[in-house]
């Protein structure tokens, strides 16, 4: 039997308008030190905006999504239209604000948010053939909005929690490093930079995920 293949889908580079790049990139190394291997994808649309990352102010330029993940895979992403659930045997999703902003709506639409229709299909296709599926951070939003009764985590965040329990889905609280692991809907969720949270948390919550899941698998 061949190694192991996860399937990442990420939004962007940097947190404030893509993927958290520690979240992201501490993911491929779990994956890596697992014995496991990975592809990445990222939709081929506009980033929601542009944000500089000192000032937190808006920049007059426009990115595309792919484009910007492809830095944080070192070009070797394919475009998330693409993607076949049959060909991986797990998916993940890391944090940052773009999950939020450019995977679907939730940091504007809140729990009434709508999903990319790719990010979407990727999460419901993965669901159906019963191969586990792991979100960092904020990114448990968009696996609760697209299956909805699913038991994730987002750390101690009440707001958030509360509209992942609108959209149907239960939380459960965690610290640094912790995961939330949903057996019967194989989905495990750590809350990351939701928390105030350290280089080294980050790893050590993305390590748990990708255990959990290749137990799942």
């Amino acid at each position: 039997m061949g190694k192991k293949l996860f399937a990442v889908i990420l939004s962007g580079c940097g947190h404030q308008d893509g993927a958290e790049i520690h979240e992201a990139t501490l993911t491929l190394w779990a994956i890596h030190k697992n014995g496991a291997d990975y592809q990445c994808f990222a939709p081929d649309i506009p980033q929601h905006h542009v944000l500089n990352h000192i000032t937190g102010q808006e920049m007059n330029e426009q990115r595309n999504v792919l484009i910007e993940s492809a830095r944080i895979a070192r070009g070797r992403i394919l475009d998330l239209a693409a993607f076949d659930a049959a060909g991986v045997d797990g998916l993940v999703l890391p944090g940052g604000l773009g999950a939020a902003k450019n995977l679907c709506t939730y940091a504007f639409d809140g729990p009434d948010c709508t999903v990319n229709q790719d990010v979407a299909r990727a999460i419901r296709t993965m669901h159906q053939q019963g191969k586990p599926i792991g979100a960092l951070c904020i990114a448990p939003v968009i696996v609760a909005r697209v299956l909805g009764d699913v038991e994730v985590t987002i750390g101690q965040d009440e707001t958030t929690a509360a509209n992942l329990v609108k959209m149907g889905a239960r939380h459960t609280s965690t610290w640094q490093g912790e995961v939330a692991i949903d057996r019967a809907n194989r989905v495990v969720t750590t809350p990351c930079y939701m928390l105030d949270s350290r280089v080294d948390q980050i790893g050590e919550g993305a390590d748990n995920v990708i255990r959990a899941m290749l137990e799942l698998m």
